[in-house]
């Protein structure tokens, strides 16, 4: 039986109430507090004149109130919109414009990118922090006493929108995935199942709430009345450190890190023996990284694979390497670039179906169109199928993967191209990394009479108007950027003037600027 959310929440509840259902910086939160402090916040809400669809931003690092707030709006059928906490205003400001919120929860070092949104788009009185000192507007605590006298209306509608996650796109504008309370439901189960979780585990959880991959994760581990650990952000040092004070049986992470975590457990080795499992998403994760990982803490590294618009659909690996496993039910095809059905060690394109998937991108039809042709979602990763296995071979969108974070190129040349009067033209292109999967690495024509100056300039501007993992960590100024016979900027051209081992190193290791061909290039500069 597959329950929404919301009712996944009131039957632990009840079966289970002095049960933890997590942990975060040592205190227990069990399913009874959780369920009170969640219909607190909903009256809250509700007192405050938050209705059935209206949009309730959240921004902030991972911590109970987010839990609390995401199973508020469900309870009330408002839909949680999680912001990214690496946004800046410039970011965030078009974002929270199109969504026209009624209600916006953060704290109060993040709440600094949103203050200046004009208060005709979000006035102030609805403006809600979480441990705030001082005097910042409402707090958190008020909302949540706000509405004490409210009488709260059951939603039982299973396909209206629940939550919007932002995602990037091949266009500059982000993305806002919808899923429904069934579309979490279904996901919750096939995690559960396909990943092989089980309610005896004891998780790590590191990965941000306001991503897919951390809001399916916990409320896939709260489906199974599995423990977690709930942690602010991604230390290496502070995972390893809580695997081996709650005896914690699975962690989850991207290969970043992962390569991190290793690092660290070389240094300062802790007791990992309690782990029966590790599982790693978002991008590739290297051949050689699973093995080190297995022989290091004792548990095997798989791969799982999953997207912002569908999770759990498959399976787990069971060997290391770039693969994930087609389990009974499955729905997927994989479809050539002639467009017929891949045959057994052909490339194609991944399509998934299922009641999992996510119903549409916000407000964007043609988008929705496109992605979900037929009703099969086209993921854009390309896939060769051998036996009971698919292998990862590479992606058809044009999408940077950093450290698991997807980053839109087209985003990023905007911002470059408006960073700097004397940009003509700009392109960015993923440079594969060993670690984080790939690096940007940003291009320029420069108007004629430019000085290197530039360089640092756009550099400097960029961390105005975009998150910090999105910067390229090179810039490079050609005489004329690569095209294609379509006239389009040649991505491939540009990762090929790129020396991959100087990229490898990163700026923080490399004290001289990577070599491109001199006929090609006139100034390099490095981060």
């Amino acid at each position: 039986m597959t329950r929404a959310p919301i009712e996944i929440m009131m039957h632990q509840a009840q079966a289970r109430p002095g049960d933890v259902a997590f942990v975060f910086g040592e205190q227990p939160w069990t399913y009874e507090r959780v369920a009170i402090e969640a219909d607190r916040a909903a009256r809250g809400m509700a007192a405050s004149g938050v209705r059935s669809g209206d949009r309730v931003a959240l921004h902030m690092m991972n911590r109970p109130e987010y839990i609390v707030a995401y199973f508020a709006c469900f309870r009330i059928g408002a839909i949680a919109v999680p912001l990214r906490t690496a946004f800046k205003f410039a970011e965030l400001a078009p974002l929270l414009q199109r969504l026209r919120p009624a209600l916006y929860i953060g704290e109060p070092d993040l709440y600094e990118n949103v203050a200046p949104l004009d208060t005709s788009v979000l006035p102030e009185e609805r403006r809600f922090i979480v441990g705030a000192e001082g005097d910042v507007g409402p707090t958190w605590e008020e909302l949540c006493e706000a509405g004490s006298d409210i009488e709260l209306l059951a939603f039982a509608d299973a396909e209206r929108p629940a939550v919007l996650i932002t995602t990037s796109g091949t266009t500059g504008e982000p993305k806002l995935v919808v899923h429904t309370p069934t579309s979490l439901a279904c996901s919750m189960h096939l995690m559960s199942s396909n990943w092989e979780w089980f309610q005896e585990d004891v998780m790590t959880l590191p990965l941000p709430l306001a991503h897919m991959s951390g809001l399916a994760v916990f409320l896939t581990l709260y489906h199974l009345g599995a423990t977690f650990v709930l942690l602010e952000s991604f230390d290496a040092n502070v995972v390893l450190d809580a695997i081996e004070r709650h005896r914690c049986t699975v962690n989850l992470g991207f290969p970043a890190h992962y390569a991190a975590m290793l690092a660290s457990q070389r240094v300062r080795p802790r007791d990992l023996r309690s782990l029966r499992a590790c599982y790693t998403g978002g991008d590739v994760c290297p051949t050689d990284l699973q093995i080190q990982i297995g022989a290091s803490f004792g548990a095997s590294l798989h791969n799982v694979w999953a997207a912002t618009e569908v999770c759990g659909t498959l399976a787990s690996s069971r060997r290391p390497g770039p693969v994930v496993r087609i389990v009974d039910d499955t729905q997927i095809l994989l479809i050539a670039d002639e467009g017929h059905e891949a045959a057994e060690g052909e490339t194609g394109e991944l399509l998934v179906r299922g009641r999992n998937l996510f119903a549409g991108y916000w407000e964007n039809p043609e988008a929705t169109a496109q992605s979900l042709e037929g009703g099969w979602y086209h993921t854009g990763d390309l896939m060769r199928r051998r036996g009971d296995e698919l292998e990862f071979v590479g992606r058809k969108k044009d999408i940077i993967i950093r450290g698991g974070t997807n980053i839109s190129p087209v985003e990023v040349e905007e911002a470059i191209a408006a960073a700097h009067p004397m940009v003509e033209e700009a392109a960015v292109a993923g440079i594969p990394d060993p670690v984080l999967g790939q690096r940007v690495v940003g291009f320029v024509k420069l108007a004629d009479g430019a000085d290197a100056s530039v360089v640092a300039e756009i550099r400097r501007n960029l961390e105005a108007r975009l998150a910090v993992y999105k910067i390229p960590e090179h810039i490079a100024v050609l005489d004329a950027l690569p095209r294609t016979a379509l006239g389009k900027v040649d991505r491939t051209a540009l990762q090929k003037m790129v020396s991959n081992a100087d990229i490898a190193r990163g700026p923080e290791k490399s004290g001289e600027p990577p070599q491109y061909p001199a006929k090609r290039l006139r100034r390099a500069s490095t981060s």
